[in-house]
């Protein structure tokens, strides 16, 4: 017997395309540059200017250490994008058969021949900058590594999805450490002081953006497509994101103020926070599907906002 979301989406798959065009397709649903772009670009720049600032570097980054950031930072998510692939073909196959790898777009043996080229790449961008840089990618490798097989407790953690959700985002700061060691390590020296509040930023705005995604109406929900909004209703999951919110201005208040720059971020957020209020007490009032489309991109322009007022910003104007 058909569902009805499995006869929505017999309707709405598009003709399969074929060889180059496969991966267009493939890029624009599941891995958008469009839209991943400009948020890791902003977040590797700021992340190589902030700690140029703790240092108290008077002089621009080097192009090639943004360049170097950018690049393994967005090949990084890649490679986050197609462990999820992997990890969950069986859940999507069962519940979402229109996505990509279901139907047949392309292949998990594809997939894992781009994840080894991304690999590759990475290694030679960082031995090109500077070979010190290889046991913080390593590292990073190492816990997507363990993502993928849900550190041995998968059944264990779907039953604790805070838990869940902290062991996944908790590469946010491993990849932040990274984009900043294209400053620091690259430099010769230590990690600078304050750089912890920086990565503590990156590990709530993961938090936030990963809330953010998976808030719907109750109209909008799927069977088999877990969402907080299904786990803890309406309003306790939308006070979740928006406590997210305020731990991140927090904590990005006090990265501001380990590089000089408290003020302007101060009246940056106190707009940003009102404006994301309004966004959280309209789903709590009503939780409707138009309310509710209104959480995934301003999670990003949040997210986008805050990386640039910590490093690129402040980094321009000092």
């Amino acid at each position: 017997m058909t569902t009805p979301s499995e006869a929505v989406a017999a309707a709405t798959v598009p003709p399969m395309p074929t060889g180059a065009a496969r991966w267009w397709v493939y890029q624009r649903e599941r891995f958008p540059l469009v839209a991943h772009g400009p948020l890791v670009a902003a977040f590797s720049f700021s992340a190589v200017s902030f700690s140029s600032l703790l240092r108290r570097e008077g002089e621009f980054p080097a192009w090639q250490n943004i360049a170097v950031s950018f690049v393994t930072a967005l090949l990084f998510f890649l490679l986050l994008r197609i462990a999820d692939e992997f990890k969950d073909f069986e859940d999507d196959s069962r519940w979402r058969p229109y996505r990509a790898v279901p139907r047949g777009l392309v292949k998990l043996r594809e997939l894992g021949v781009v994840a080894v080229v991304a690999g590759i790449i990475q290694v030679v961008l960082a031995v090109a900058l500077s070979p010190g840089l290889l046991p913080y990618l390593f590292l990073v490798w190492v816990w997507l590594a363990l993502m993928t097989k849900e550190f041995f407790v998968g059944d264990w953690l779907k039953k604790h999805p805070v838990l869940y959700m902290v062991s996944h985002m908790a590469i946010m700061p491993l990849i932040d450490l990274y984009a900043t060691a294209c400053d620091w390590r690259v430099a010769g020296v230590p990690a600078p002081h304050g750089l912890i509040w920086f990565l503590l930023v990156s590990f709530m705005n993961g938090i936030v953006i990963e809330v953010g995604r998976k808030l719907r109406a109750k109209e909008s929900e799927e069977e088999g497509v877990e969402t907080y909004t299904a786990l803890w209703g309406a309003t306790n999951a939308t006070l979740v994101w928006y406590g997210a919110i305020i731990a991140t201005a927090v904590l990005a208040l006090t990265a501001a103020w380990e590089i000089r720059f408290f003020t302007p971020v101060a009246y940056l957020l106190v707009t940003l926070i009102g404006v994301t209020a309004i966004v959280a007490a309209n789903f709590i009032r009503q939780p409707t599907k138009q309310n509710a489309r209104y959480f995934e991109p301003i999670s990003g322009i949040w997210t986008l906002i805050m990386y640039l007022s910590l490093g690129a910003i402040p980094r321009f104007l000092q």
